[in-house]
C-alpha cells in the first residue's frame, strides 16, 4: 500500500509553542508527531510514502532520509506553497499504485486502513473520505452523507450538536485530480466541495481515536493521550 503525507504546512497557530520545526515534526513526548504516523502506516504494511514538504523541509528530510522501517520514502517539494490540492497533485506523480492514501501530517486518526481500502475498491469510489461522528463541537465543518455512504454536501465550521467530521485520511484514485488544471488549489474547497456531485465520493465511518494537533489545546492533549496509546519508538 502507498500513501502521501501532507507535511508542508506552516503551523501558524502552534508557533508560540513550536517554532523551530514544521508542524508535523512537533514533538509529542519528545518524539516527532510524524514518527507516530509512520509507525502506524508501517503497522498496516504501507511500503511507500511520498512526503509532500515545503516549510522547513530540511528538518523532515534530514530526519527520515529515504527509508523508515519497511517504508521507502520519496519527497515532493513545494518550492512555493501549492496548498493542499496542489501538493497532492504534485505528489501523485511519484506514486505507483492505482489507489493511494492521503494523510494530513498534523492529524492522527486511527482508521483501519485495510477496511478503508477494501470499501473504496468494493464500491468503486473515486474518492473515499474517513469520517468520525462528534457531538457538541464548533471547530470543524461537517460532511453530509446519505444512507448509501455517498457524500452529498459539506457544511462550514459552526456549532453542531452532532455530525460527521472529515477525519483527514482519504483513499483516492491516482487520476482523481487530472481534471483540475490549476497548479495551486485547495483540496477541500476546490475539489471536495465542487466535485462531490460529479465524482463518486463515499464516506468511510470510524469511531477510532482522533486528534488534530493544529491548536495549542489539542497539542497539549496529545502529550497525555499518546502516553497511553503508544509505546515510545
Amino acid at each position: 500500500m502507498e500513501a502521501i503525507i501532507l507535511a508542508g504546512g506552516f503551523g501558524t497557530r502552534l508557533k508560540q509553542i513550536v517554532s523551530d520545526v514544521p508542524k508535523p515534526m512537533a514533538p509529542i513526548n519528545e518524539i516527532p508527531f510524524l514518527v507516530y504516523i509512520f509507525n502506524w502506516l508501517n503497522k498496516y504494511n504501507v511500503t511507500h510514502v511520498v512526503l509532500a514538504v515545503g516549510y522547513k523541509k530540511e528538518v523532515i528530510i534530514d530526519y527520515f532520509g529515504k527509508k523508515y522501517k519497511n517504508i521507502d520514502i520519496d519527497y515532493s517539494v513545494e518550492d512555493t506553497p501549492l496548498f493542499t490540492g496542489g501538493a497532492i497533485k504534485q505528489a501523485l506523480n511519484k506514486c505507483r499504485e492505482d489507489n493511494i492514501f492521503i494523510i494530513n501530517g498534523d492529524t492522527f486518526f486511527d482508521v483501519n486502513l485495510e477496511g478503508l481500502l477494501a470499501q473504496h475498491i468494493d464500491l468503486n469510489a473515486d474518492f473515499t473520505i474517513s469520517v468520525k461522528e462528534m457531538k457538541d463541537f464548533d471547530r470543524y465543518g461537517i460532511v453530509k452523507i446519505n444512507e448509501n455512504k455517498e457524500v452529498i454536501g459539506f457544511e462550514e465550521k459552526k456549532y453542531h450538536e452532532k455530525g460527521y467530521i472529515n477525519g483527514g485520511i482519504y483513499c483516492i484514485k491516482k487520476d482523481l485530480l487530472n481534471k483540475i488544471s490549476e497548479k495551486t488549489f485547495s483540496f477541500e474547497k476546490d475539489y471536495m466541495e465542487k466535485y462531490y456531485l460529479k465524482d463518486d465520493i463515499k464516506a468511510y465511518f470510524s469511531d477510532s481515536y482522533f486528534i488534530d494537533i493544529g491548536i495549542p489545546e489539542d497539542y497539549s492533549k496529545a502529550q497525555i493521550d499518546f502516553k497511553n496509546i503508544f509505546n515510545k519508538g
